[in-house]
């Protein structure tokens, strides 16, 4: 069974992708595996320089700096960079998945219902927080300003769309309660992945 976990920049989906992992759930992150493939693979490489120019790469690795500045200020750019990378991270979650042996696994995606992602999932966990705690994470994290951090939330959809969507939700405020809402909903999930 795969569980599409998911949330908007700095509610703390990779806090809860962690708690999985340490219950012994094998966890998928998209965004670490999208940037290994575009490090590694020269055909993802050759197709985000032309898209991008030169500047996206420093020798083999990709200038993320400069790639962000790009495409979180045009919606087109960012699709068509996304048009490169999503079918190979596709190809290879699937080889990954194939080689797992247990109920379920946390297949984490930043951008899951806006891609349409969450339809190759048998069930989706959203991460939520308040808007200033994200924003105030995300300025502390990436040492960015908040106007920064306002435009990459404004390239993602509100959470009041994406709880539309969601099977579960995970108030992501207290970590001690957190934990607690994950190893509730790790019972609920292995009961769901069991065969009737």
């Amino acid at each position: 069974m795969i569980v599409g976990l998911t949330g908007g920049i700095g509610s703390g989906k990779t806090t809860v992708a962690k708690i999985f992992e340490e219950i012994g759930v094998p966890v998928y992150i998209a965004d670490k595996e999208a940037k290994l493939l575009m490090e590694t693979s020269g055909e993802i490489r050759g197709g985000i320089i032309e898209l991008l120019g030169e500047e996206a790469y420093t020798g083999n690795l990709p200038n993320s700096s400069y790639i962000a500045s790009i495409v979180f200020n045009n919606k087109n750019k960012l699709d068509l960079l996304n048009a490169i990378i999503h079918p190979a991270v596709k190809k290879h979650f699937k080889e990954w998945y194939e080689k797992q042996k247990v109920p379920y696994v946390i297949k984490e995606v930043a951008i899951l219902f806006e891609t349409g992602s969450d339809k190759e999932c048998d069930c989706t966990v959203l991460v939520t927080a308040p808007l200033e705690d994200r924003i105030k994470r995300v300025m502390e994290r990436d040492q960015v300003s908040k106007e920064e951090v306002e435009s990459r939330i404004n390239n993602q959809w509100p959470d009041n769309e994406k709880i539309k969507l969601a099977d579960y939700v995970v108030n992501n405020i207290n970590l001690v309660k957190t934990k607690q809402c994950v190893t509730t909903l790790h019972h609920t999930l292995l009961a769901k992945s069991r065969p009737v």
